[in-house]
């Protein structure tokens, strides 16, 4: 049996390869248009997480993807799993993640402008990053211990962060994009359509709730994009800032506009249909093997 301190470590580890895409680009917060100084990029402080309105999807992205690493480790051991081992692992996940939020908000409070606007910003980030926290912490639940229904729907959301996981670890924030770089995440865009096709072809059609699920993970696939460049957009529009009213409605026209711009999004989900008729037919080759060799 994994005992509960083996877990909480467990849980720690993953949430730093989460955080692994802003390791790589140094550490470095991002410039702030409300810092009360002037100061080059390479002389602003260290932080344990992008608190920039231009590094949402990323924090979002990190923590989840750390969060549901957890969860998959919790589930592939859970007839190794002591009776504490997922609250230990989950704290673990959490404890790291809260412990590099209040560091990003303090360094980035101890730097910015003595304003209002300066104060709702950093109110702003540091409870959307919060709320990704609580978010990682839910599908971590459902992966380690959700049925199958469950599950889809929790990778249909887990891939839409691993995509955004992946191409800031190809193409690192602040870092300049080379031709290679480009190349790859031309490559990674595919990367959700794969995960929720792979998710869904485990999960199967044989009931009506993992039929259900199946169509949820479909369009979370499908609009998921969509909500990322509303976020995007609305977040980085500084003149919006100060007006969290008119950013949301912002955010909204732009994710009603993105949705119907989505030139490619018959593709992802050609492939995500492909990849699960693919993962039906191995598992059922699989299932055939077993039998025949049981019958032996």
């Amino acid at each position: 049996m994994i005992s509960a301190p083996v877990y909480f470590a467990l849980g720690i580890a993953a949430a730093v390869v989460g955080l692994l895409p802003w390791l790589v680009a140094g550490l470095r917060l991002p410039l702030q248009y409300l810092w009360a100084t002037e100061v080059l990029p390479a002389a602003m402080p260290i932080a344990l997480l992008p608190f920039s309105q231009y590094a949402i999807t990323l924090i979002v992205g990190m923590l989840v993807t750390g969060a549901a690493l957890a969860g998959a480790i919790a589930r592939l051991t859970r007839t190794r799993r002591t009776r504490f081992g997922l609250p230990a692992l989950a704290a673990g996940v959490v404890l790291l993640q809260l412990v590099a939020t209040v560091q990003s908000a303090v360094v980035v409070s101890g730097g910015l402008l003595v304003t209002r606007a300066a104060g709702q910003y950093l109110v702003a980030l540091t409870a959307g990053t919060l709320a990704s926290i609580l978010l990682g912490l839910a599908l971590l639940l459902l992966v380690a211990r959700a049925p199958a229904p469950g599950v889809v729907i929790a990778m249909g959301i887990i891939a839409l962060a691993l995509g955004q996981w992946l191409e800031s670890l190809a193409l690192p924030f602040g870092v300049p994009a080379t031709d290679w770089r480009i190349a790859v995440l031309g490559a990674l865009r595919w990367v959700p359509a794969i995960v929720v096709g792979i998710a869904v072809g485990v999960g199967g059609f044989r009931t009506a709730g993992r039929i259900a699920a199946a169509v949820t993970a479909g369009v979370v696939l499908w609009a998921g994009p969509a909500l990322i460049t509303a976020i995007t957009s609305a977040a980085g529009t500084r003149v919006l800032l100060p007006y969290p009213a008119e950013m949301a409605e912002y955010g909204a026209q732009v994710f009603v506009s993105a949705l119907g711009l989505q030139n490619g999004a018959s593709s992802t989900l050609l492939l995500a249909a492909g990849v699960t008729v693919i993962t039906l037919a191995a598992r059922r080759a699989l299932q055939r093997r077993r039998l025949a060799t049981t019958e032996r």
